[in-house]
C-alpha cells in the first residue's frame, strides 16, 4: 500500500552521499521533512530541482524543515552531484528502489517513445510527528523549492 496523507511515513534507513546511514526516525519530534524522489543525479531536470532546494536552504531551516533527496544512484554518484552543484542537503541512495516502492513512486514512465520502470518525481512533506502531511504528485522542477516551502508555511 503506497504512502498516504495522514498515515505514518514508511520508515527507512539509507546511505547518504558520504556513505553514512540516515534514518527517517532521526528527524521525528524535531524537524519536518521534505522527502523528494528524483530519477537520476546530474540530469538537467534533477539539477534544476536540487539547485532550487540548495538556494532555499535558509528558508527551510527557519521553517524547522530538512530536505532529503532520494534516487537510485550509488552514494559515489550522489557525492559527485553534491560537489558539482555545491548542494547543501542530504542525498540518499535507494539502488534497489525498495523505499521508492514503499512510497508508491516506482512506476512505469515514458520518455522519448519508450516505456520503462523508474522513479516518479514526487515529494512527501512529513510532519514532526512522522506522519505524511502532503503529497506533491505533480512537481515542477523549476518551482519545487518554492511550492514545498509555501505549503509548509501555510500548513505546518
Amino acid at each position: 500500500m503506497p504512502a498516504a496523507i495522514g498515515k505514518a511515513a514508511p520508515a527507512f534507513t539509507l546511505l547518504n552521499q558520504e556513505g553514512e546511514k540516515v534514518s527517517l526516525k532521526d528527524f521525528k519530534g524535531e524537524k519536518n521533512v521534505v522527502l523528494y524522489f528524483y530519477p537520476k543525479a546530474m540530469t538537467p531536470g534533477c539539477t534544476v530541482q536540487a539547485c532550487g532546494l540548495r538556494d532555499a536552504k535558509k528558508k527551510y531551516t527557519s521553517s524547522k524543515t530538512v530536505v532529503l533527496g532520494v534516487s537510485p544512484d550509488a552514494p559515489e554518484r550522489l557525492k559527485k552531484f553534491e560537489e558539482r552543484d555545491k548542494l547543501n542537503f542530504t542525498l540518499l541512495s535507494d539502488p534497489d528502489h525498495k523505499i521508492a516502492e514503499k512510497y508508491g513512486v516506482w512506476g512505469l514512465k515514458k520518455f522519448m517513445g519508450r516505456e520503462f520502470m523508474g522513479i516518479l518525481r514526487q515529494t512527501f512533506i512529513i510532519g514532526t510527528d512522522g506522519k505524511i502531511k502532503h503529497i506533491m504528485e505533480k512537481v515542477n522542477t523549476k518551482t519545487h523549492h518554492e511550492d514545498a516551502l509555501k505549503w509548509i508555511k501555510d500548513n505546518l
